[in-house]
C-alpha cells in the first residue's frame, strides 16, 4: 500500500516543473482598428481615452517581452493619432520593451502615424501603405440655396472667425489659410516619419510624402515598411512555438456594456442613449475613410 509521502512524490512528478521554471514568453496585443478621432456627431473611434488604458495594460503584462501592434486604420485625427503614438512610445522607452507593428488591410495616413511608433513595422503584401499627407473635404451649396430662395445669415466676433462656410461661395483667403494649417501637419507628419524611419526610407520625401498609398510589396521597396510577415508566425520565429498572445483590452463599466450608452455626463454615465441615427452616421463617415483605399 502507497505511503502519503510516495503518492506526493508522485504527484509532485505530473507537475510541469519545467514550465513553472521556464514560463512561456508573452507577447501583448494591442489591436488599433478603425477610424482615429471623432465619428459622426457622437461617436468615437480610436481615440487616447479609449486607448490609454489598453496601452497600458500591454506593457504591464508579467514576462511581456514585445508589444504588437495590430494596425488597420484608414487614418483620421492627427491630434489623437500623435497622442496615442507618444503614449506607445513613452511606455516602449520607460519599460524598454520593443514595439512591433504588423498592419492588416490598411495602416494609411494617421495609421501609418500608428505604425511609426512601432520599431519595425510589417505588413501583408496586399496591404494599404502610406497616404502620408493631410486632407480636408466638404460641399458647397451657394448655388443651391440662391436659387431655392434661401438668405444666408451668419455674424462673427473676429473677422476671421468663419472659415469655408458651405453656403457662401469660396473664398481665396480661408482656402490660404486653411492649406497654412495643413501644411503645418504635414510637415509634423514628415518629420514624426523621418525620426522614426530614418535611414530605412529609401525614396526621396517627393515620393514618401506625396500623399500617394501603396501595396505593402511597394512599401517595403520605398521602406516604409521592414518586411512582409504576419503577427502570429512572426512572434513564433521571434519567441518559440509556445509564445503566448495575450490581447491588452480596456475595461468599460458594467453599465454601459448593457445599455450602450454613448457620451458621458459628469458621473461618467452616458446621458443619451445609443440611436440608430448616430449609428447611421457614423457608419456613413467611417465608411467614407475607408472607401479612400477602395474598400
Amino acid at each position: 500500500m502507497e505511503t502519503w509521502s510516495e503518492r506526493a512524490r508522485l504527484w509532485l512528478k505530473r507537475l510541469p516543473i519545467e514550465r513553472l521554471q521556464n514560463p512561456a514568453p508573452v507577447v501583448a496585443v494591442l489591436r488599433l482598428a478603425g477610424v482615429i478621432g471623432q465619428v459622426g456627431p457622437l461617436r468615437s473611434g480610436l481615440s487616447l481615452a479609449r486607448l490609454a488604458d489598453p496601452i497600458q495594460r500591454a506593457f504591464s503584462m508579467p514576462r511581456v517581452k514585445c508589444v504588437a501592434l495590430a494596425i488597420n486604420s484608414p487614418g483620421g485625427s492627427p491630434v489623437q493619432s500623435a497622442l496615442i503614438a507618444r503614449r506607445i512610445r513613452q511606455l516602449a522607452a520607460e519599460k524598454d520593451i520593443p514595439v512591433v507593428a504588423f498592419a492588416e488591410d490598411v495602416a494609411a495616413s494617421g495609421g501609418y502615424w500608428l505604425a511609426c511608433a512601432a520599431d519595425e513595422i510589417y505588413a501583408d503584401a496586399n496591404s494599404i501603405i502610406g497616404s502620408i499627407g493631410v486632407v480636408a473635404s466638404g460641399f458647397g451649396f451657394s448655388d443651391l440655396i440662391q436659387r431655392i430662395g434661401v438668405e444666408r445669415r451668419i455674424y462673427t466676433a473676429g473677422e476671421k472667425k468663419s472659415l469655408l462656410d458651405p453656403f457662401r461661395p469660396e473664398n481665396p483667403e480661408d482656402v490660404a489659410r486653411l492649406k497654412a494649417v495643413q501644411a503645418v501637419i504635414h510637415g509634423n507628419f514628415q518629420s514624426w516619419v523621418r525620426e522614426r524611419r530614418g535611414d530605412r526610407l529609401a525614396a526621396s520625401g517627393e515620393t514618401i510624402f506625396s500623399g500617394e498609398f501603396w501595396t505593402g510589396q511597394k512599401a517595403l521597396e520605398l521602406g516604409l515598411i521592414d518586411g512582409i510577415d504576419d503577427l502570429r508566425a512572426a512572434m513564433r520565429r521571434r519567441f518559440g512555438d509556445n509564445v503566448r498572445l495575450r490581447l491588452a483590452a480596456g475595461r468599460e463599466p458594467w453599465l454601459r456594456r448593457r445599455l450602450a450608452f454613448r457620451g458621458e455626463g459628469a458621473d461618467g454615465l452616458s446621458l443619451l442613449p445609443a440611436s440608430w441615427a448616430d449609428d447611421l452616421l457614423g457608419a456613413v463617415e467611417a465608411r467614407a475613410w475607408w472607401n479612400r483605399y477602395g474598400l
